[in-house]
C-alpha cells in the first residue's frame, strides 16, 4: 500500500470518530432524535473491510448492508458525510429523505443498501443481493456486517445454510464487540468464537484482531478475494470493542473499568496513527492539524448543512414510505 493511502486510512478513521463524537453531541442538544448507535472504537473493521472491496464506484461498488450502527459503513461505501447527518437530523436532504433517522441510512446510488433496525434481518437481504449479482454475472459481491448478537437469531443460520447450499457470492462480516446490548457473549453463545459456529453449514470462515487496520485488509483482501473468484461464501470475524454504550441510553453499567482500559490500549486510531509515526510517515503534529481540520469541516459544512436543511413537510409524511403508483388492486378498502 502506498504512504499516502496508508495516511488517507488514518485519517479517515479520525474522521469517523470526531463524526461519531459529534453526533453524540447533537443528540445531547436534542438535534437528533429516536435512537443512536455508535461505532466509536470499531472503526479498523469498517474502514479496512470496505477498502479492500470495490467501493467509491457507485452503482458499480459491491453491495453493502449491515444492521442499525451503520452510519460509518455507509460513508465509507460512498454515502456523503453531509447527507448522513441530515438523515439523523430527520431533514429533507437527509440520505433517506429525514424518514429513516439513525438505524436507517440508505443510500441505493452508492449500493450501500441499508442499515437495519431488526436484529438479523440483513443476513437474508444479503443472500438475496448475493444471488442477483451472481444471476447478472457483474463480478459484485455482497458485504453483509453484523454483530455476534445478531448470530443466534434464526436468521442466521438459515441463511449461512442457504448461502453454501446455493454457492452464493456474499461476504458475512461478524464485528464481535463481546456484548448484544448489555448481555456478554459468554452469557448468552455457547460458543464465543463466532467463526467455528460456521463449520455446520461448510463455509470457509476465519476470525481475526479487529482493532489493527493492518490486520483487518489483510484478512479481508483474503476473503474478497474468495468471494469474488470462486462465488462461494465467506464467514470472517473481527474481535473489537465499542466505548460507547449500546445506545444513548446505555450507562455501561454492565461493564468494568479495567475491560475497557484493556481495549483502549488498542485504540485502532491510536496503534495505527503510532505506526505511521514510527515509520516517519506523519508526526503529533500532523495528527494535531488534522484533527483540527476535521473539526472545523464536521462543524462548518456537515453540522451546518444539516441544521440549515429544510424540514420534511406534512403533508409529505407519505413520500417515499409508500409506493408513489401502487398496483392498482390494492388500492381502495379491504372489503367491497
Amino acid at each position: 500500500m502506498k504512504d499516502a493511502d496508508k495516511k488517507r486510512l488514518l485519517r479517515e478513521m479520525m474522521f469517523f470518530r470526531r463524526f461519531e463524537d459529534r453526533t453524540f453531541e447533537a443528540y445531547m442538544e436534542r438535534k437528533v432524535g429516536g435512537f443512536l448507535h455508535l461505532y466509536s472504537g470499531q472503526e479498523a473493521v469498517a474502514t479496512g473491510v470496505l477498502e479492500m472491496a470495490n467501493v467509491g464506484k457507485g452503482q458499480e461498488n459491491d453491495y453493502v448492508i449491515t444492521g442499525y450502527r451503520d452510519h460509518i459503513h455507509a460513508i465509507k461505501t460512498g454515502a456523503q458525510p453531509r447527507e448522513v447527518m441530515a438523515e439523523l437530523y430527520g431533514k429533507e436532504t437527509g440520505s433517506s429523505k429525514g424518514r429513516g433517522g439513525s438505524m436507517h441510512i440508505f443510500d441505493a446510488s452508492q449500493n450501500f443498501m441499508g442499515g437495519y433496525a431488526l436484529v438479523g434481518q440483513p443476513f437474508p437481504l444479503a443472500a438475496g443481493l448475493a444471488m442477483g449479482a451472481k444471476h447478472k454475472g457483474s463480478g459484485q459481491i455482497a458485504i453483509c456486517f453484523l454483530g455476534d448478537g445478531a448470530n443466534n437469531q434464526g436468521t442466521f443460520h438459515e441463511t449461512l445454510n442457504m448461502a453454501s447450499v446455493w454457492e452464493l457470492p456474499v461476504l458475512f462480516v461478524c464485528e464481535n464487540n463481546l456484548y448484544a446490548i448489555g448481555t456478554h457473549i459468554d452469557r448468552s453463545t455457547a460458543v464465543r468464537d463466532q467463526y467455528k459456529r460456521v463449520c455446520a453449514y461448510d463455509m470457509k470462515a476465519s476470525q481475526h484482531d479487529g482493532m489493527d487496520i493492518d490486520t483487518v485488509m489483510e484478512a479481508s483482501k483474503e476473503a474478497i478475494d474468495y468471494v469474488r473468484k470462486e462465488q462461494k461464501p465467506y464467514f470472517i470475524e473481527f474481535m473489537t470493542y465499542r466505548y460507547r454504550g449500546h445506545s444513548m441510553s446505555d450507562a455501561k453499567g454492565y461493564r468494568t473499568k479495567d475491560e475497557e482500559e484493556v481495549w483502549m490500549e488498542r485504540d485502532p486510531i491510536r496503534l495505527y496513527g503510532d505506526r505511521l509515526i514510527e515509520a516517519g510517515l506523519v508526526s503529533k503534529d500532523d495528527l494535531k492539524q488534522w484533527d483540527k481540520e476535521i473539526g472545523d469541516e464536521i462543524e462548518n459544512d456537515i453540522i451546518k448543512f444539516a441544521e440549515e436543511s429544510p424540514e420534511p413537510k406534512v403533508e409529505d409524511l407519505n413520500k417515499y414510505v409508500l409506493d408513489d403508483n401502487p398496483d392498482p388492486r390494492w388500492v381502495g378498502p379491504l372489503h367491497k
